[in-house]
């Protein structure tokens, strides 16, 4: 990376910087003088960057980011630069695409054209310091230094601290049901600058096409955009500060994006929490999944809970003078195992690989793995399921092979084969 570049990356996380301490030095500090910050042409180029990496279809418009870069992008960043100065700028409707569910069911996206990908981005870049400086300890989703698996290690401490009570709570259709005028609200707490608050108004209420047709935005923000996690964020954020100020006796509140649970030590306070979430929800409008949302009883390993991709359960061990000693076991949840076999299996069951050479092989399969396995083989309590992987792994480059060989027996040639991949570097998930 040239001097450039990184004085750019510089000058930007020093713009964020100040505006994190400024808005954590005072809570009831209203930002008015953003947009300008917006249409700087650093923060465009960061806002782009990330664009790019993120990848992704183009909008109603059909213009790619291959298209963009043919046309030009330095010409593409100035046209944007000149738009929002000059206050020509529109947002376009998003393109509804459905994602398929493990259930079957399709999840819906929205999906904006680039260039509105870019100036929600832009925009993000400049609000999102403000907004870290209110958001809670236990928030974890979509937010700067922060991860799924410090989430993850919160709720094993909890439970291993006498947490035996959990609500597992499910939030009916969430994105969907954001309401933009309490949206505003929240916003409006921290940025007083019109043209900002234009923006993000602009981005819920620009609507939807699907099939040729439009339809109008009202409520909800569709899943897709640069700035949805953040917005999401901003919304749900109402629930840990109501929870911290006056329910947070009754339990630990970890909230990943709109997933979320709450570990209690007793059935009284996990019930109690539960009402309360409910109080809270009506407020925000929204509503807990009655047939998704349950209360958990930890205690005698009899139940357990899927939180981030993990299944969460109490075992008891034995010391080494045959005592016993409870504590929180988080193992990949069955959907996840069957995901990793799936994909494993697509790769070596089809036909057309045949012809590839094995070194090539083993390079497509651990792009496959590595991701699995930087997430899932942190956690210690996952290794016994992650062996199952790895035997699954062989049999199916065992069947592969002797595919390829034309060999008769099935699983003769295993080990051997095992050793030769061990060499060449495959990614095994339990060690």
């Amino acid at each position: 990376m040239n001097a450039k570049a990184n004085n750019t990356i510089d000058k930007v996380r020093e713009l964020q910087r100040k505006l994190y301490l400024s808005a954590k030095v005072s809570k009831k500090r209203r930002f008015h003088a953003l947009y300008d910050k917006v249409y700087r042409m650093d923060i465009l180029v960061k806002a782009w960057k990330q664009v790019k990496e993120n990848k992704g279809s183009g909008g109603i418009d059909e213009i790619s980011i291959n298209n963009i870069v043919a046309y030009g992008e330095e010409n593409f960043l100035k046209e944007i630069q000149s738009e929002l100065k000059e206050s020509r700028y529109r947002a376009k409707p998003v393109k509804r695409v459905y994602i398929p569910k493990k259930d079957g069911s399709k999840r819906p996206l929205g999906i904006p054209i680039i260039k509105d990908r870019l100036i929600q981005m832009a925009t993000k870049i400049v609000m999102e310091p403000i907004f870290e400086a209110d958001f809670k300890e236990y928030s974890y989703g979509f937010r700067v230094k922060r991860s799924a698996h410090q989430a993850l290690e919160v709720i094993r401490q909890e439970c291993n601290k006498g947490g035996w009570w959990v609500l597992d709570a499910d939030i009916k259709n969430y994105f969907g049901n954001i309401n933009h005028d309490k949206l505003m609200i929240l916003i409006k707490q921290r940025i007083t600058d019109r043209r900002i608050l234009k923006l993000i108004e602009m981005w819920l209420k620009c609507g939807v096409m699907e099939k040729g047709e439009y339809s109008a935005s009202t409520i909800g923000s569709p899943q897709g955009g640069s700035i949805s996690p953040l917005l999401s964020n901003i919304y749900l954020n109402y629930l840990d500060m109501i929870w911290e100020k006056q329910y947070s006796h009754l339990g630990s509140l970890v909230k990943y994006a709109d997933d979320f649970i709450i570990i209690s030590k007793s059935r009284k306070d996990i019930q109690h929490a539960h009402r309360a979430v409910i109080q809270i929800f009506n407020k925000l409008e929204l509503e807990l999944h009655p047939e998704k949302t349950k209360i958990i009883n930890l205690w005698g390993g009899k139940e357990g809970f899927d939180f981030l991709g993990f299944h969460h359960i109490n075992t008891i061990r034995k010391t080494e003078r045959n005592k016993e000693y409870h504590v929180m076991t988080q193992i990949p949840t069955n959907k996840a195992m069957k995901s990793m076999r799936e994909k494993i299996k697509k790769v070596l069951s089809n036909r057309a690989t045949l012809g590839n050479d094995i070194k090539e092989m083993v390079k497509i399969i651990n792009r496959k793995l590595t991701g699995f396995k930087n997430y899932y083989a942190l956690n210690y309590s996952a290794k016994q399921q992650l062996k199952k992987i790895d035997w699954y792994l062989s049999l199916r480059f065992t069947i592969w092979y002797r595919n390829k060989k034309q060999l008769k027996r099935r699983c003769r040639y295993t080990g051997e084969l095992m050793a030769k991949l061990k060499r060449m570097g495959i990614v095994y998930l339990s060690y």
